[in-house]
């Protein structure tokens, strides 16, 4: 089995605070976990991060099958 890929994009919750939001691949599927119990708040920089990492996790789900 190969190893798990898993990114993470900084942002923030709510009330300001520091959080990641982690994205992985499960079974050709892409999972995107945010801050639990809260709403992630992104600066433009951190959807472009994100949107990367969207990329390059379908790029990598792709690779498996």
């Amino acid at each position: 089995m190969e190893p798990t890929k898993e990114w993470h994009v900084s942002c923030r919750d709510v009330a300001g605070r520091r959080r990641d939001m982690s994205v992985f691949i499960n079974q050709g599927d892409i999972v995107l976990v945010a801050p639990p119990g809260e709403t992630a708040v992104l600066s433009p920089l951190e959807v472009g991060r994100l949107r990367a990492v969207l990329r390059d996790a379908v790029v990598s789900a792709a690779d498996l099958d």
